[in-house]
């Protein structure tokens, strides 16, 4: 695909409360055994491998598992704020080097909100492949957390 096949107006945000404190669920995105347990967008995933650096500008590398099929993610992390951001880019066959993912985690209750934004997709479909994805994704987390 060539950068005239990059939607910048595409976006998409997914929220979701989660019945655990904000540092659990923040800290739960920088360490790499929690996100072999909850980075799974769909039902019959295996568990991915995943290498992280979990500082500004550091990266990271989730591989994905459907079937006998490796889906190989990347990404830097542009902005971690302890306990309420993370920032970081989000790139695989299915999304372009542009891409971008906001975490924004807030007290709710005894609990937290999340609001995840991903911007920057390939086209529509894509972008709601990614919808659908993430929402499995921060169901995952959420179980993971509190089970």
């Amino acid at each position: 695909m060539t950068t005239t096949d990059i939607r910048t107006d595409l976006s998409l945000s997914v929220d979701r409360v989660i019945a655990a404190a904000p540092e659990k669920v923040f800290n739960a995105w920088l360490n790499p055994e929690m996100l072999a347990k909850f980075m799974r967008p769909g039902p019959d995933m295996g568990a991915p491998d995943v290498k992280n650096d979990a500082r500004e500008g550091g990266g990271f590398e989730i591989i994905m598992k459907a079937g006998d099929q490796d889906l190989p993610h990347r990404g830097t992390y542009k902005k971690i704020d302890p306990h309420s951001q993370i920032v970081f880019t989000w790139e695989s066959a299915f999304s372009p080097s542009e891409s971008e993912v906001t975490l924004d985690i807030r007290p709710e209750g005894d609990g937290s909100h999340i609001t995840l934004t991903h911007v920057t997709f390939y086209d529509e479909e894509k972008r709601d492949n990614h919808q659908g994805g993430w929402t499995q994704i921060l169901a995952t987390l959420d179980e993971t957390l509190t089970a």
